[in-house]
């Protein structure tokens, strides 16, 4: 086996462990948030959101990178076997995390008062008070999150995901049914953060003690810690600049936006989005460990073909999973919603767009360069989006409301995209596969065609609707990506090679591998 398969298996064994969790702590968690927001009312949600609002935005201030420079700096030394400096790394980040989230608890606590008649609620002060101590417990939980990740333990992250959607749900739904309403409501949202938190530093500190320990004391600790934020700061900066981006769209959107029904249909479709998040964020998670493993100078063909395995697999999964939702959007809101979100199906489709540029390495290329150490290129990449963010969204919200907005959130990372594609091609001599990245986007596009031709014609209810256009679309892809060669023989290999990695998942995906090698058999396909 390459090394490069070598490392997409573990890649692939990590992301698997990653999605388990995701799917199952978003499912207890939305069963949760629907059963909450009966209990509430929509005055109640509201200050429910409004309570949690101050301390997520004095929390973007916590990390200063740390925490993505833990998983660079573990991945890389275990790589190295120099595993007696990941103690310091786990010790430095996690001394780091709480000593900053401490101070930034305290004073969202101070400011509480001044928070709570600023948004023009001076009854929510104690809300506010007690969200305080997600900053605290939220960085228990990213350090800890940081750590399995850059030792790619991922099955130890989906554990915490999990314990902190039960808790967080069954307390929250307990205080609430007992008549505490919003108060309940936060109180059991910190308490789900808090408990996470514990379980969370207790699976890491199993991790510390088997590691040898580190060769030197106080000083290992702060020279670690300055060269954690020497990397991590400019994506600290980014990520801030990011954040406020996004708080930006909602305020134009509020301001331009005044049909409250639309942003009711936006919001909808948003929570449809994550549909496909959850293929895309196992694939981004376990990339940046994997492109810091290695050196662009002494491993450079195998940098090439793990870029390329990841474009080419990532957009395999995400791109086909991309065009289904674009176009079973109709049936797929129809069946929970009926006729009552009309824009939603529109509105989802085209937030969907984004992903498609994953065929062009949305995923890979920003962990390929931040693997290889360069934060300050991607915080000015990260400069240029917002730059083109603000004005662009201000002006297109204002013509086209709803729309203009998901114009914006699309296309203003287009012009970064292709100069880091520019960027790692000059410093690292890796570039896309163009070819594969142009069958995998029309094999998926014509079934895409295929399928929203197909579906309206077929007189049934929507769900019906939608589980045979889930059908029509998967065989009508495979059959295409056989027939234009998107997939060959030597890609099914590779992929059963990196399916024993995904343990139940093994056997229907060998199922599918030998049904796929039939059918090129019977193509005379190579």
């Amino acid at each position: 086996m390459t090394k490069a398969t070598q490392m997409a298996k573990v890649s692939a064994k990590g992301g698997f462990h990653l999605l388990w969790g995701l799917v199952i702590s978003t499912v207890i968690s939305a069963i949760g948030t629907i059963v909450i927001a009966r209990l509430l009312g929509p005055a109640n949600m509201g200050l429910y959101a409004i309570a949690l609002a101050a301390p997520n935005l004095i929390s973007t201030f916590r990390d200063w990178g740390v925490t993505t420079a833990m998983i660079k700096y573990s991945a890389e030394y275990n790589s190295a076997n120099d595993v007696a400096k990941i103690k310091s790394v786990f010790v430095s980040g996690l001394a780091f995390e709480i000593i900053v989230g401490l101070v930034l608890t305290v004073l969202s606590f101070a400011l509480s008062g001044f928070l709570a008649n600023f948004y023009g609620r001076p009854q929510i002060v104690q809300l506010i008070q007690i969200a305080s101590l997600f900053i605290l417990t939220g960085a228990l939980v990213n350090t800890a999150t940081a750590a399995f990740t850059g030792m790619e333990k991922m099955h130890l992250n989906s554990v915490m995901l999990i314990v902190q959607s039960i808790i967080k749900t069954i307390v929250i739904i307990g205080l609430v049914a007992l008549g505490l309403g919003t108060l309940g409501a936060v109180i059991g949202f910190s308490v789900g953060i808090l408990f996470a938190g514990v379980v969370g530093v207790l699976l890491m500190y199993i991790m510390y003690r088997s590691l040898p320990k580190p060769t030197a004391g106080g000083l290992e600790l702060i020279k670690t810690i300055k060269t954690m934020l020497k990397y991590g700061l400019p994506l600290s900066i980014g990520a801030i600049l990011s954040g406020f981006l996004t708080q930006f769209y909602s305020t134009i959107m509020a301001i331009f936006v005044l049909d409250n029904a639309l942003i009711g249909n936006y919001s909808v479709a948003l929570n449809f989005v994550v549909l496909i998040t959850f293929f895309a964020t196992p694939v981004t998670t376990m990339l940046f460990p994997a492109f810091s493993k290695l050196d662009a100078q002494k491993d450079k063909e195998t940098l090439q073909n793990v870029y390329q395995y990841s474009v080419k697999y990532a957009s395999l999964i995400v791109v086909p999973v991309t065009v289904l939702v674009m176009a079973l959007a109709q049936p797929a809101i129809d069946t929970i919603f009926a006729d009552k979100y009309v824009q939603a199906p529109l509105y989802l489709a085209l937030l969907s767009l984004i992903y498609l540029f994953s065929a062009f390495g949305s995923l890979s290329t920003g962990n390929l360069i931040n693997g290889q150490g360069h934060t300050k290129y991607n915080l000015k990449l990260t400069i240029l989006t917002v730059a083109i963010g603000f004005p662009l969204s201000f002006a297109l919200v204002y013509l086209f409301g709803i729309i203009g907005l998901i114009i914006t959130t699309t296309v203003v990372g287009v012009p970064s995209l292709f100069l880091s594609l520019r960027f790692i091609k000059k410093n690292f001599g890796v570039s896309l596969d163009w070819v594969s990245s142009a069958k995998i986007m029309l094999s998926s596009a014509a079934a895409g065609v295929i399928t929203y031709a197909v579906i309206p014609q077929l007189p049934f209810s929507s769900l019906i609707q939608l589980i045979i256009g889930v059908f029509v679309f998967v065989v009508a892809f495979l059959l295409l990506a056989i027939s234009t060669r998107t997939l060959n023989k030597s890609d099914l290999v590779n992929v059963r090679e990196i399916g024993n990695a995904l343990g139940p998942l093994r056997k229907p995906l060998t199922i599918v591998i030998n049904l796929l090698e039939k059918l090129m058999l019977i193509a005379g396909s190579d």
